[in-house]
């Protein structure tokens, strides 16, 4: 009698986590067909996506000039350039549909009042992850490929590997777009248990200076009204990042009426 009990035991603790385990791979699948039909979509427009990747150059005297060139070196190099930038942009289009499938996940986990917060936690996302990406596009690109490639003054002619260019642009591109992505992660992260809204208020401090190291790396110009302007829109971001971790602290189900937005 004592081994059938130890089985059933057994079964009753890993039941659980193969049902886990199992809504994981069903949510990875899904999400890999949302990326292969953006990435389809994006790779119709691959010559308008590499034009506008371009974009910023215009910026830079030299290429006003015709001084720069943007070339490639390799007979396999534009088709899979294009590969590489559809799978971005179709990761930017499939975004809100894989947020859905991220939040489908955890959401047996939340209490009744906390899974309304669904929609707009997928359509937040999204629209932060897009925002960051044209915020660097719009502001701190130009002025970064301006102070680079004008920076001898015209005394080199610069020959860009488009390999190179398109894979820096879109790196920069796609670390905004999860900068911006760090209020949705403070919730995550708080509905894990990994940290609360106390812990990132008292970490303020250490946020301010990674953010402001962050703001110079990838801003590499003298002007610091270039790294400021990164710097404090995510620094504002960190600062709802602590608020939303307020709303979506862990307690105790007596406690959660309480908390209702």
């Amino acid at each position: 009698m004592t081994a059938p009990n130890r089985t059933t035991a057994h079964d009753l603790k890993s039941a659980p986590l193969f049902d886990h385990l199992e809504e994981l791979r069903k949510r990875l699948i899904i999400s890999v067909v949302f990326l292969a039909i953006g990435m389809a979509v994006a790779f119709q427009y691959r010559v308008a996506l590499i034009d506008l990747v371009k974009g910023p150059l215009r910026y830079s005297q030299l290429y006003q000039q015709d001084k720069v060139q943007v070339v490639t070196y390799n007979l396999t190099d534009q088709f899979m350039l294009s590969i590489n930038l559809s799978f971005w942009a179709g990761l930017a289009l499939a975004l809100p549909f894989i947020l859905w499938q991220v939040w489908a996940f955890i959401a047996p986990g939340l209490y009744p009042h906390e899974r309304r917060w669904s929609l707009p936690f997928v359509i937040g996302a999204g629209i932060a992850f897009l925002a960051g990406a044209a915020f660097g596009y719009t502001f701190v690109l130009p002025s970064m490929v301006r102070f680079l490639l004008d920076f001898l003054g015209g005394t080199v002619t610069p020959i860009l590997g488009l390999g190179g260019y398109i894979g820096t642009v879109t790196t920069f591109l796609v670390a905004f777009g999860l900068a911006f992505e760090l209020p949705i992660l403070s919730v995550i992260l708080t509905r894990i248990g990994l940290i609360n809204h106390g812990l990132l208020r008292r970490g303020w401090r250490i946020a301010l200076v990674v953010i402001m190291v962050f703001a110079a790396i990838i801003t590499p110009t003298p002007d610091p009204g270039s790294m400021l302007l990164v710097a404090v829109p995510l620094y504002v971001l960190y600062e709802l990042g602590v608020l939303l971790s307020r709303i979506f602290r862990v307690v105790a189900p007596e406690d959660a009426p309480a908390l209702t937005p």
